[in-house]
């Protein structure tokens, strides 16, 4: 599942934690399972992390063990539409040119 429309104009590695954390919304990710979901450098990561949570896209937790972080429920959709699955032509060029 991919986070809501509206907030898909961020930078590409936002866009890929926030729809990595939207697939597992109820359980969360932790930061190590974050960095290979997204494939990016640490650095950068922590950046789209500090960014979000700023924002108010993100809830992290910290739990006695690990901390778990978890996309905000405005972010995800309320229901998977058709509309979900089509790309748009600015989608499509974000992914196959590092703008």
């Amino acid at each position: 599942m991919r986070a809501k429309r509206e907030y898909r104009d961020r930078t590409r590695t936002q866009v890929a934690v926030l729809d990595a954390l939207v697939d597992r919304a109820d359980e969360g990710m932790s930061v190590f399972e974050l960095r290979a979901a997204v494939e990016v450098d640490i650095d950068e990561l922590e950046t789209a992390l500090s960014t979000l949570k700023e924002d108010g896209l993100i809830v992290v937790e910290s739990g006695s063990s690990e901390t778990v972080i978890k996309p905000d429920e405005q972010v995800i959709p309320e229901a998977p539409t058709d509309e979900d699955d089509d790309q748009t032509i600015g989608e499509w060029l974000r992914d196959r040119f590092p703008f």
